[in-house]
């Protein structure tokens, strides 16, 4: 059995009957998809408009740290090209699932809170723009999944450890963190208001506390 003639996977042969490419494997016919890896839906797959994704004229404002301030604080406009509101739907468990994964991959140098100030941040390495900076509270969704896909500066792309739902999860998990900074009562559905007065301390009760 040892000794008997075969080809070994991917090692070049100098010629299998007609076939002298020197591949032992051959490759796939042309047009063939393998099974999941259709991604005909670019949006979802790229957070790219299509027309941009096909033209690669998708563009973002310059990266932060290696420009100026007043570049980095550039306008909603400079984003182009990416896709301004989620393709799937997002539930309160997509949330959950968000914030779990945002905890595991993304808090450790953007802190829980998203304010760029995560642990490695803490013991000196490079500080990552806060999510609560006027330019990224404008940036669309989409620029964020690019991000997470392809990197960005200092920050390595996550496309082989995160698939692209939890992507998806983990940025409406982001722009839950920015809304908790600046929502107000009327952000707060009626029904819902009741629990926050229920757990806030009744006024004059404050200092009472304190001399305890």
């Amino acid at each position: 059995m040892h000794d008997q003639p075969k080809y070994r996977v991917l090692r070049p042969v100098d010629q299998i009957g007609s076939i002298n490419d020197g591949r032992s494997a051959r490759p796939l016919v042309e047009g063939v998809v393998a099974r999941g890896q259709l991604k005909d839906d670019v949006e979802f797959y790229t957070g790219r408009l299509r027309q941009a994704a096909q033209s690669g004229s998708a563009s973002a404002a310059p990266q932060p740290g290696a420009a100026s301030p007043q570049a980095e604080q550039a306008s909603p406009q400079t984003y182009q090209g990416f896709v301004t509101e989620f393709p799937m739907p997002i539930t309160a468990s997509d949330l959950d699932r968000g914030e779990e994964r945002f905890n595991i991959f993304c808090a450790v140098c953007h802190g829980r809170m998203g304010d760029g100030l995560g642990m490695i941040v803490k013991r000196g390495f490079r500080k990552p723009p806060s999510f609560h900076d006027e330019r990224l509270r404008n940036a669309p969704v989409g620029y964020f999944f690019d991000v997470e896909t392809n990197g960005f500066g200092a920050m390595p792309d996550y496309a082989s450890q995160v698939p692209p739902e939890d992507r998806w999860r983990i940025i409406a998990y982001i722009r839950a963190l920015q809304l908790s900074q600046r929502g107000t009562l009327a952000d707060v559905p009626p029904s819902e208001r009741e629990k926050l007065s229920a757990g806030a301390p009744q006024p004059g009760t404050e200092k009472q506390e304190e001399h305890r």
